[in-house]
């Protein structure tokens, strides 16, 4: 049967991408960040994951304010590269896995949760930044990926439970699924951040400290945290981290914690990564 081994956290900020494209990993301001990513890269390549999906939320590439599903999970053989208004990233199209993402749908809608289909879809930086931090700008990436878009931009979205408990059913559909695959789930986006308003550039790195400890220690935790306490205490945009909630809900109760790295600021932002490996494997 198909299998999640393991998990992977981390956040999904377009600048760290446009810091790649534009060779500015040398940077002083930026090496620390590529730097902080070599030993996921290390570990990626002996994991060498048959599958990977990657949950993260579209920013208005792909959906608009007419149709803006809760959870949607992309089902075709290829996703462009979207345009975010400066041109498409210089990175390799997106390739799917039809079957085991249609195999996800119907797994999970008859687990009751109310998926929406996408056939095409455009994938923006919310996928690509996360994936050129794990695997680098490799000609083709090395593995299939099944893109699951999260509404976290349009109110109401979803809470940090129903995002755990979609998880628990990926794993769910993923284990009655007949071929012989080693998937990798990400969770992106995040962390502490806030992009206007008077508190903009807001980083609160004990809440985030405190997160990415409860992913490992005590999930229940994080699952209980209310989207108030998001916006109060990671700033408007630190909602995102519910879609960390849906990997680590993939994963078995108990994991590891196989490495973490935290970084500030990138962007006005706070960055997080970790990774979670699955006791049992």
């Amino acid at each position: 049967m198909a299998r999640i081994v393991a998990g992977v956290a981390t956040s999904h900020i377009p600048a760290v991408g446009a810091a790649w494209d534009n060779k500015k990993t040398a940077e002083p301001y930026w090496q620390p960040v590529f730097q902080g990513f070599e030993p996921s890269k290390e570990w990626i390549a002996k994991v060498k994951p048959d599958v990977c999906i990657v949950v993260y939320n579209d920013h208005m590439s792909a959906f608009s304010l007419e149709i803006v599903p809760t959870f949607a999970i992309g089902c075709a053989a290829e996703f462009p590269i979207a345009d975010e208004g400066w041109g498409p990233r210089k990175v390799p199209a997106v390739k799917g896995h039809p079957e085991l993402a249609s195999h996800i749908v119907a797994s999970t809608v008859l687990d009751e949760f109310d998926i929406t289909i996408v056939n095409k879809m455009e994938v923006d930086h919310g996928l690509t930044v996360p994936l050129t931090l794990m695997f680098g700008q490799p000609e083709e990436w090395p593995c299939p990926v099944i893109p699951i878009a999260v509404n976290v931009v349009v109110y109401p979205v979803p809470t940090g439970h129903r995002c755990y408990m979609l998880g628990k059913a990926i794993r769910e559909a993923v284990e009655s699924f007949d071929q012989d695959l080693r998937i990798v789930i990400f969770g992106t986006g995040g962390m502490s951040h806030q992009l206007q308003g008077p508190r903009a550039g807001l980083i609160n790195r004990e809440f985030d400290t405190r997160f990415l400890d409860n992913l490992t220690r005590d999930p229940a935790a994080n699952v209980r945290i209310p989207h108030l306490e998001y916006l109060r205490e990671a700033g408007s945009e630190g909602i995102e981290m519910v879609m960390w909630l849906i990997m680590r809900g993939a994963l078995d109760d108990d994991v590891r914690e196989r490495y973490r790295f935290y970084h500030v600021p990138a962007s006005n932002t706070a960055l997080g990564h970790i990774i979670l490996e699955n006791a049992r494997v």
